[in-house]
């Protein structure tokens, strides 16, 4: 697993499961932050962000409970993913003065347990949220 950077975030487009997902995850992510501005608890980032995709008819669900199975066990550590969009990528959101590696570890480990692909991991509390944006890959 590797972080990579974001390309432009208007004209990318990734592809899942031979299907092209338009990279408005971001866009829409700028639009929240342009709204509101730094300085709000992640919660508000999140639910406004989730209310963006769905107005959008992106298929998201909140707050996913992801398990852990060990030796065939499922263990409850109450792990959720703050969005998974097209049942394909995870969104965590935080808004924290930096983001430190205990934050890209949360990502990486969600990637890996969900068994997914592509992770964003989205900082809201900059001046500028292109700066807030990390991809990661799986």
């Amino acid at each position: 697993m590797a972080k990579v950077s974001l390309p432009d975030l208007v004209s990318y487009t990734i592809l899942i499961a031979n299907k092209e997902i338009p990279s408005t995850y971001g866009v829409l992510s700028i639009e929240v932050h342009k709204e509101l501005g730094p300085g709000l608890l992640e919660s508000v980032y999140e639910h406004c962000l989730f209310i963006e995709l769905q107005n959008r008819g992106i298929n998201v669900k909140q707050q996913v409970y992801l398990p852990v199975i060990y030796k065939e066990q499922e263990i409850d550590i109450n792990f959720r993913m703050d969005l998974l969009v097209e049942d394909e990528v995870v969104i965590e959101l935080k808004a924290v003065e930096t983001l430190l590696p205990i934050h890209k570890a949360q990502i990486l480990t969600y990637l890996k347990l969900a068994d997914k692909k592509l992770g964003l991991l989205i900082n809201f509390n900059v001046p500028l949220l292109k700066q807030g944006i990390n991809r990661f890959v799986n």
